[in-house]
């Protein structure tokens, strides 16, 4: 029996490793989570704010939902970025391996942070602050440069999922992955009952 290394199956079953069904089964997982609380965000919580005014709970959720789909990609760009520097450099250095997928995740992310933290600049900072037809532009659409930062984050972290071992190397067997995803679910089922309870 052997493993091939590009695509991992068993030379005698034909079947892949289970670590693989579970970083599926946990990011489905943490995806249902995120969809339901985004669901929430947008249908629910903005009613129950308005219905109990005194109730800091449904208040503060909603909050923290707002907050972190505007701002919840700098972190995961940052931490896909410190991934990179520690601990993919590592591997790179052990084995050679193409070059081009870190320079482009590299390069992407750096944009992504740094169009991020531009307007968070003091005007008198020469930061290339952006041209007034930009803005003009951006502030037609105010979702906009906080769906190209989500979109940037999320087509680096497809990039480097694509192949296998970088994949694992992200996100490790599932089994870390898998209780992350469990807890966000049971604590948006939890907030969501105890939501339910308070109105």
């Amino acid at each position: 029996m052997s493993i091939f290394p590009e695509r991992p199956v068993c030379t005698r079953c034909g079947r892949a490793p289970l670590h693989e069904w579970i970083q599926l089964f946990s990011l489905a997982v943490l995806l249902l989570a995120m969809i339901g609380n985004s669901v929430a965000g947008m249908f629910l919580l903005p009613k129950l704010s308005a219905m109990h005014p005194s109730v800091l709970f449904f208040r503060g959720w909603l909050w923290a939902d707002r907050e972190s789909s505007l701002y919840g990609w700098m972190p995961l760009a940052a931490a896909l970025l410190l991934w990179e520097f520690f601990v993919w450099r590592k591997i790179r250095k052990a084995k050679p391996v193409t070059k081009i997928k870190g320079w482009v995740s590299r390069k992407i992310l750096a944009f992504v942070l740094a169009a991020g933290f531009a307007p968070i600049l003091p005007w008198w900072i020469p930061a290339n602050q952006p041209s007034d037809k930009t803005l003009a532009a951006l502030s037609q659409y105010p979702g906009l440069p906080c769906a190209i930062s989500w979109g940037g984050v999320l087509m680096v972290a497809v990039v480097l999922c694509v192949k296998a071992e970088t994949r694992d190397s992200l996100l490790g067997k599932g089994k870390t992955l898998a209780l992350v995803s469990l807890g966000a679910l049971t604590l948006f089922l939890a907030l969501t009952l105890f939501g339910w309870s308070r109105s």
